[in-house]
């Protein structure tokens, strides 16, 4: 009997060995590891940033779509993860032009020292924990002009923040506080996103604090609006409003599609047509700027332009796919490589172009300093050009 309890013992001992070191090296390869479908992965900046994301092709069993009586359960998954993000900036008050005039202060006796009148102009917006260290996703134009940052976490605690990094050609910014072992936001995958699906916007509309609202996915793909050159927007009737900007879209098993950054509206508040950066669009642009502090893009030099049924007629095309070259810079990538205004772009890399924003893309994707084939129809022939990559120019700073 001794001999058997011993046997018994020592066999109980390898497993639970075995069961740590499993749980250490390989957590993902337990079952119930697999059954959550969450996979982690980190991106480096000094630090680590730990992101979780939903594993391909697995769903969340949090909420059954046959029970939609409440989302309590997605709320409470997310919510710990979004904060309010409050900026603030320095901003002169207007003066009279006389006050400008040195002989003017000397008689009033306002002196060489005479200092301009300033005031604090104060923001709100809203910010996704993407990873325990810290880091939040937020909208570029939240945190764009501030000269300081405050973040807000949903438990009340407060701290100061940094910028990372933004950029605003995706109106995207990333914001870090120095606080560790935080909720952080599973990503999900927003290419696989249907219109239909149920989805909820989490943030801080208006300034009341914490908000959860409800809609659906009216439209995938929103273009063509001139928002910004990188747009490939989800839209949604959950209500948005201001102070919602940077805040989570996520869906009905609480995982993040978009980050919300603006709505279309008459009234300056919600009538039901949000838009949201999926997070196919955000999740690579936010690495970077983790990794690097800026965004890079590849760039060939050219001025595009839709195909209207018109031009397509003109060009004897059978359809407006494409882009075409209406211009190309000088000394530019493309330039050097023979590219010619006239040129239709049908294709880069091998994928198909059908308009000027998947030209766009696809150019900005690729690495600058190495060549890539871009495909043409010129004079009706079909004409493949290599094009060494350049590095997209930033965008100029307009004076608001």
């Amino acid at each position: 009997m001794h001999k058997l309890w011993l046997i018994f013992a020592q066999t109980a001992t390898i497993c639970l060995a075995a069961l740590f070191v499993i749980s250490t090296l390989r957590p993902e390869l337990l079952p119930w590891n697999m059954h959550s479908g969450v996979v982690n992965s980190s991106v480096k900046n000094g630090g680590i940033a730990t992101l979780k994301q939903v594993a391909p092709g697995k769903k969340s069993t949090l909420n059954s779509t046959s029970n939609l009586n409440s989302f309590s359960n997605v709320a409470k998954k997310v919510m710990p993860s979004v904060v309010s993000v409050f900026t603030s900036q320095k901003v002169r008050v207007s003066t009279h032009p006389l006050l400008n005039n040195p002989n003017f202060r000397e008689f009033f006796g306002l002196g060489d020292d005479f200092k301009e009148q300033t005031q604090r102009k104060s923001g709100l917006g809203s910010g996704v924990i993407v990873s325990p260290e810290g880091y939040i996703l937020t909208n570029h134009h939240v945190v764009a002009a501030a000269d300081e940052i405050g973040v807000e976490l949903a438990d009340g605690r407060k701290a100061k923040a940094n910028i990372i990094g933004s950029d605003p050609e995706t109106d995207l910014a990333v914001i870090k506080i120095d606080m560790k072992g935080l909720p952080s936001v599973t990503f999900g995958h927003s290419d696989q996103a249907k219109v239909g699906d149920i989805v909820l916007a989490i943030g801080n509309p208006l300034g009341v604090g914490q908000t959860v609202t409800m809609g659906i996915i009216s439209a995938l793909g929103r273009k063509q609006l001139g928002i910004s050159a990188f747009q490939s927007f989800i839209q949604t009737d959950a209500a948005i409003n201001r102070g919602n900007s940077g805040g989570a879209l996520v869906d009905a098993t609480g995982n993040l599609i978009g980050i919300n950054t603006m709505i279309i509206s008459q009234t300056g508040g919600s009538v039901g047509i949000g838009l949201s950066i999926p997070t196919i669009v955000a999740k690579p642009i936010m690495e970077q700027i983790i990794q690097t502090g800026s965004v890079t893009r590849g760039w060939i030099g050219v001025e595009v332009q839709d195909l209207t049924p018109e031009l397509a007629e003109s060009f004897k095309r059978a359809n407006t796919d494409g882009a075409l070259i209406s211009g190309v810079y000088k000394d530019s990538p493309a330039n050097q490589a023979g590219i010619e205004p006239g040129d239709i772009l049908i294709a880069v890399e091998g994928k198909t172009v059908a308009n000027t924003s998947d030209m766009l893309n696809l150019t900005a994707a690729l690495p600058p300093g190495q060549a890539a084939t871009f495909t043409v129809i010129r004079k009706h022939a079909e004409k493949s050009i290599e094009i060494k990559i350049g590095k997209r120019p930033k965008p100029i700073k307009r004076d608001e």
